[in-house]
């Protein structure tokens, strides 16, 4: 086959997307990669330290001499057979370095020496990270969302999950949200959240012109931050709300936080899950305990422990259905008509999630169910 040209056509990268394999160390990639690039280092974070010591101390020569004692012999033949089976399994694909320099280069050589071929990505880590930053910026002025608003447990997870043409933020950022949305598995970075979301709203507005779907958030996702222009354009979205009733609300509620998510933590740790959801579920009640006031933190805490024993004593979850219902009302519907008398911006529809969906479909171009 033709030897592929090296590449700076990030767009097409991204928009595929490209299987890429990172030479930065460990602790590069985990601090900010791409969701469809494979961490495959050169060296170790240990090895790259000693010789970015060795650079400051003795020069590049110097640096590059002990690099290559470092990664040589098995260590070497070990890592050339990752770098070989990676570009075997994907031959369309690029590797890339912090800049696209000597780890780069390097790592190529070596492949060649094994009898093959593979593109590097000119510029880098750092140029593709630099696309993705000035590419989010102009997705957000030129994207027209819409806003999916409602109290919590509404379901408008639900509702953005089942559109094409919707960015699911909380899943972008592996949190629900909410004070108790902390899911087991880890959030990603604030450069991974930003890489994700502005590589989303690439690809939809690729598609097309027609409105973007957002679910309405605050400046915050679990530890994670919206962009500020991101939230400026939201402000002033227009937006479509769901309406259920509480008893609706709270389904959704102990559906999520009580049965998911105490599945999760069974799945994960065994019989200490159950302990151990309960425990999760107390500290993020505790994060709030200010906002609620001493006496009503207290009593909603010995609500959700009287909830979890008679779950545990007789498989009955239905006492969790009291906590969840003084919260939504004395604390989130409250909190939810506060941030929503800030937004200025148009209610175009109301409704169950089911109307709020069919009006979706048949309304406003370009936006369908999945």
């Amino acid at each position: 086959m033709p030897r592929r040209p090296d590449t700076d056509d990030y767009r097409a990268l991204f928009l595929n997307p490209t299987p890429m394999m990172d030479m930065r160390a460990p602790t590069e990639f985990a601090h900010g990669a791409f969701p469809s690039a494979l961490s495959l280092p050169l060296m170790s974070d240990e090895e790259r330290a000693q010789v970015g010591t060795c650079y400051k101390q003795r020069g590049q020569a110097a640096a590059i001499e002990l690099g290559h004692q470092l990664v040589c012999g098995e260590v070497k033949a070990q890592r050339v057979a990752q770098w070989a089976a990676f570009a075997n399994q994907h031959p369309q694909g690029y590797l890339y370095c912090f800049r696209g320099g000597l780890r780069s280069q390097t790592v190529q050589q070596w492949l060649r020496e094994a009898g093959i071929d593979y593109p590097l990505v000119i510029g880098g880590y750092k140029a593709m990270r630099r696309f993705l930053l000035a590419e989010l910026e102009r997705s957000i002025a030129r994207a027209e969302f819409v806003l999916v608003s409602g109290k919590t447990g509404s379901g408008k997870t639900r509702v953005i999950s089942r559109l094409t043409r919707a960015v699911d933020l909380e899943g972008l950022a592996n949190h629900r949200g909410s004070s108790f949305g902390h899911l087991l598995t880890p959030q990603p970075s604030q450069i991974d959240f930003e890489n994700r979301l502005s590589i989303a709203l690439l690809r939809l507005l690729a598609q097309g012109e027609e409105p973007i779907f957002l679910e309405d958030e605050g400046r915050l996702i679990g530890r994670l931050v919206l962009p500020e222009l991101l939230r400026g354009k939201m402000r002033s979205a227009p937006m479509v709300e769901l309406e259920q009733s509480l008893d609706e609300r709270i389904d959704v509620v102990l559906e999520d936080y009580v049965v998911d998510l105490g599945k999760r933590y069974a799945l994960m740790f065994a019989q200490d899950g159950a302990r151990l959801h309960r425990e999760k579920l107390q500290q993020s009640l505790e994060k709030i305990s200010r906002r609620l006031g001493g006496l009503r933190y207290r009593q909603v805490s010995e609500m959700l422990d009287l909830a979890f024993e008679r779950q545990w004593q007789e498989g009955d979850v239905s006492g969790h259905r009291h906590w969840i219902a003084v919260l939504l009302e004395q604390y989130y519907d409250p909190m939810y008509e506060f941030e929503l008398a800030k937004r200025s911006g148009e209610r175009l529809f109301s409704g169950d999630p089911q109307t709020v969906l069919r009006w979706i479909e048949q309304g406003v171009p370009g936006a369908a169910r999945r």
